[in-house]
């Protein structure tokens, strides 16, 4: 098992301060939710503030959006207007990368989002996301990919087009400039 990451305490200060504005900045993404149960939620968790400081470096802006009652978990989407700058250019997986001969993007979304310790949206989570407002407009993102369709060579991704979102396909080893990943973490 990789080693865990961690940011010191000025970091985590200074996440907390950015996630803290977010989360009252869009209100109608968690409703009903208090932000002071979230952070002790994450200070007993602090493991999971690495992967979210990694969501907010390569631009996914995360934000809770919803709460598992049970279990007390919070869920963190990237809700970038725009699939996020620091993960696109990405194939699908590593297979797909290794399967370039020439012209190979510098990683893949599987791996990246592994790195990150999150996951991938799934399609589900992708169009409960887009409840919360208008997200890839101008962009797309990689979507968890059912092994059937993997085990063909291709792999989903989705967009918000004419007020409504669309799942497509692709090759998994393509990679296009306005395509990136977005992620979900439970704290």
């Amino acid at each position: 098992m990789p080693k865990a990451k961690s940011i010191n305490a000025i970091q985590q200060e200074e996440l907390f301060g950015i996630l803290k504005a977010r989360f009252e900045k869009h209100m109608s993404r968690h409703p009903g939710l208090d932000w002071e149960k979230v952070q002790t939620r994450l200070e007993e968790n602090l493991e999971k503030l690495w992967s979210l400081s990694e969501m907010e470096r390569t631009g996914g802006e995360p934000d809770v959006v919803g709460v598992n009652k049970q279990k007390g978990e919070y869920v963190f989407y990237d809700c970038s207007a725009e699939s996020p700058k620091g993960r696109r250019s990405v194939c699908y997986d590593r297979e797909a990368l290794e399967s370039r001969k020439e012209h190979k993007p510098k990683d893949s979304a599987v791996d990246m989002a592994a790195a990150m310790g999150i996951e991938l949206l799934t399609e589900e989570q992708y169009r409960e996301l887009q409840q919360l407002g208008n997200f890839d407009l101008k962009t797309s993102s990689w979507v968890k990919t059912p092994a059937k369709i993997r085990k063909l060579g291709g792999a989903l991704f989705c967009d918000r087009r004419y007020d409504t979102v669309f799942v497509y396909h692709n090759g998994a080893e393509s990679y296009y400039a306005a395509r990136g990943f977005r992620g979900s973490l439970w704290v």
